[in-house]
């Protein structure tokens, strides 16, 4: 484990004794340390996600699931995180970061455990749910803690890692059920406790990792503020001055949220993370039932295929989120995810390795772009309502999302695959042609305020 007190800076800089701002302080051992540590919660995340749909696959005959319970149990944890994320934003902003970044892991393993114990759709759907708002306040701390930690030049590239660690947990979670799904009947249990051993393993990573700098600088604690960037960044880092703020933390920012200065913003954030996450859950979570309903031979090892290029996608976006700029990143994955679909709407005239190459296609550029739903809301916003305006963006995905996610199952079983492909391509290109109207660009813009 690298210690929590190693405040070397990474390259020649390091013998630097000149100050220089939080912001543009050298990457330190601590900023990876913190990356690491807020990677668990999003990796538990796209388990849990990505483990469901497989799970109830095994689970639905000895739980008796028919198509309405398969989307209400795959949606539960979106639900959950939509309420969490809402309540967890205002109370981060005037509370601090570091309590629920320090502990809600802890809580999220013991929930995990208990779904071993199900014995009807009902527990579970209230055990889903319970991850699922605990993970409305991981989404929300975690996020706020790096960047706010990470120096400017590198937010990009620290903040896709939440990216890459949600969907090495997705796509580990689809490895897991696959290798696990002929195992006997109550296998399904198995891979949804198994949610518990990576969470456990992020609490023990960011139990002492201390409360952001930046929040305490807000709220005028100045002095413990800098102790904390003199020990564990460099001796020589310091904080950049700020004035009175004009926006208010708490319950009052949320009011101050929907002003004309930030109510845009807002609704930038909130609209392009939702039409973002839609295709990506609706189709990821139940991909094994698009490609029965398409006619694919081997519909979990298509689904395998998919989930691998939705690592491949995100890991290529960290390659590229600090190389251009914010707006441009976002409507070309807009526009390119919905082009990669578009030729899947003719449907079942098309051969399996056409149909599974072109979904792996999608799966690429949406999960590249995706790298963004964890920089960029956060960048739209100040320190005093960060926190809050993240936790309306999650909130917003999530409703959109879990929407999706229940209604799946039934639309394809009604109408097939192809009509819930047409429906995830006309949600991209409206993202794309509002954030085309609305969107600014947030590269550059500092932190500090």
């Amino acid at each position: 484990m690298i210690p929590y007190t190693d405040a070397t800076a990474i390259g020649p800089t390091a013998e630097s004794r000149e100050q220089v701002n939080l912001e543009d302080a050298p990457l330190t051992q601590f900023h990876l340390l913190v990356t690491l540590a807020g990677t668990g919660g999003q990796f538990s995340d796209g388990f849990i996600l990505g483990i469901i749909g497989i799970a109830l696959a095994v689970a639905a005959p000895q739980l008796h699931l028919n198509a309405y319970w398969l989307g209400l149990l795959g949606a539960a944890s979106l639900a959950g995180l939509f309420v969490g994320s809402l309540v967890a934003g205002p109370l981060v902003d005037r509370a601090g970061r570091r309590a629920v970044f320090n502990y809600d892991m802890a809580l999220f393993s013991i929930i995990s455990l208990a779904q071993y114990w199900v014995t009807n759709p009902g527990q579970l759907l209230v055990l889903r749910l319970l991850l699922g708002v605990i993970l409305g306040f991981d989404y929300v701390v975690s996020k706020a803690m790096l960047i706010e930690y990470s120096p400017r030049r590198m937010r990009g590239r620290l903040l896709s890692w939440l990216a890459i660690a949600w969907t090495l947990g997705y796509t580990g979670a689809y490895i897991v059920g696959y290798v696990l799904k002929d195992h006997g009947v109550d296998v399904w249990r198995l891979m949804l406790l198994s949610s518990a051993i990576p969470s456990a393993v992020a609490f023990l990573f960011r139990v002492r990792v201390p409360e952001s700098p930046l929040w305490l600088q807000r709220k005028g604690r100045l002095t413990e503020a800098q102790a904390i960037v003199r020990t564990r960044i460099g001796v020589n880092v310091i904080l950049s001055p700020i004035g009175p703020s004009a926006v208010p933390s708490g319950m009052a920012g949320v009011a101050s949220l929907f002003s004309k200065k930030w109510r845009v913003r807002l609704f930038v954030a909130c609209f392009s993370y939702m039409c973002l996450v839609i295709p990506y859950f609706s189709l990821g979570t139940f991909s094994p039932m698009v490609f029965d309903s398409m006619h694919i031979a081997n519909k979990f090892i298509a689904g395998l295929i998919y989930n691998l290029f939705l690592l491949i996608g995100a890991i290529g976006g960290t390659l590229l989120v600090d190389r251009v700029g914010r707006r441009t990143f976002l409507l070309t994955g807009f526009f390119l995810a919905a082009s990669s679909l578009a030729a899947l709407s003719l449907g079942n005239s098309l051969p399996d390795t056409l149909i599974v190459a072109l979904f792996a296609i999608f799966a690429c550029v949406l999960s590249g772009t995706n790298n963004l739903v964890f920089l960029y809301p956060q960048e739209l916003f100040p320190t005093n309502v960060r926190a809050t305006g993240l936790g309306f963006a999650v909130a917003a995905s999530r409703l959109g999302s879990a929407s999706a996610t229940f209604a799946l199952p039934t639309i394809v079983t009604a109408y097939g695959g192809p009509t819930a492909v047409l429906l995830c391509i006309a949600v991209l290109v409206v993202g794309g042609v509002t954030c085309a109207f609305l969107a600014p660009e947030t590269r550059h813009e500092s932190l500090v305020g």
